[in-house]
């Protein structure tokens, strides 16, 4: 019987499901991820992972996983495997796109409210009992309607985004490897070189993938270029930013402020300077984390792992 080992506890149902075919061990863990030695153990005795993005599928795993015919990464992204390698030795890698479009996207305007109208600051306030008179000026932030809004990555995530931002009659710029003739049309979206999205945002969305282009790609020259007002939010992934940049320009005023779901180190440490900020709206990595779509996402992972070692077709395969 084919072994599946799951690198994080998931939901019982898709658990259970699994195990009607297969031999199935889960690193029973809902907030520690399984150990690097546990990992390359299993690998050598798996037929399927199915992976977090927080474990590391790289070229010194894969050549000792003689019997690996699957990776199932439960993310759409896929920066935390190593896609070629496992080309290379016959492994199908896939992920779960699609299927948290819209949650992620509903996180990633989120930000963007609550980093202009200081919502999380606000809460603070008034939990720690420093409310004690009203002001014109209490707690006031930036207005959202009417504003523009910079989306650098406009893929199926970017274009949900902009269909909200429309909502909030928002200005939309973007700025992708191809135009998105849908965008233009549906939502009045204009695409611009990066650096004039950069000049002319009020909000500067990150949604780009990870890659060897992308990362690295804001940094000290990108934040000079934006407003002093302008917020930058990243709901993509966190080393496409230079954080320390990132860090300087808060610091230095010339930004107004940001909101992140995500880092260049992942857990980021309590002590880091961005999490003393007041105009930094952080959380952690949440961006597809409704109940169901997670669960969504598991059982995709599952029937990818399910097609695969069944001699079928992958439902969302991933191209290197």
């Amino acid at each position: 019987m084919s072994k599946v080992f799951v690198t994080r506890k998931i939901d019982d149902a898709v658990i259970d499901e699994l195990k009607k075919s297969f031999d199935v061990e889960v690193w029973d863990s809902e907030d520690e991820a399984v150990p690097r030695d546990v990992l390359l153990k299993k690998a050598k005795e798996s037929h399927a992972i199915l992976t977090m993005l927080s474990d590391q599928v790289d070229e010194e795993l894969l050549a000792h996983a003689s019997h690996l015919k699957v990776v199932a990464n439960m993310a759409v992204g896929y920066d935390n495997i190593d896609v070629h390698a496992a080309e290379k030795a016959g492994i199908i890698v896939t992920n779960t796109p699609d299927v948290l479009t819209d949650t992620t996207a509903d996180l990633a305007f989120a930000l963007v409210l609550a980093a202009a109208r200081r919502i999380p600051e606000a809460a603070d306030y008034i939990k720690n009992g420093d409310w004690t008179s009203w002001s014109p000026y209490l707690l006031a932030g930036r207005d959202v309607h009417h504003k523009t809004l910079g989306i650098i990555g406009m893929g199926k995530i970017g274009q949900a985004v902009a269909k909200r931002a429309a909502g909030f009659d928002m200005n939309i710029l973007y700025h992708t490897r191809s135009r998105k003739s849908e965008a233009e049309e549906q939502f009045g979206a204009q695409y611009k070189s990066l650096n004039d999205l950069l000049e002319k945002s009020d909000f500067v969305l990150v949604l780009a993938p990870l890659t060897n282009e992308t990362r690295g790609m804001i940094g000290a020259e990108q934040f000079g270029q934006m407003k002093e007002s302008a917020i930058f939010i990243n709901a993509g992934r966190g080393p496409v930013v230079d954080e320390e940049a990132l860090v300087d320009a808060l610091e230095n005023g010339e930004i107004a402020g940001a909101g992140l779901d995500v880092f260049e180190k992942e857990p980021i440490s309590k002590d880091h300077p961005l999490l003393s900020m007041k105009n930094v709206v952080a959380v952690p990595h949440i961006g597809s984390a409704s109940t169901e779509t997670r669960f969504i996402m598991m059982k995709l992972a599952a029937d990818n792992i399910k097609a695969v070692l069944n001699g079928e077709k992958p439902l969302t395969k991933v191209s290197g």
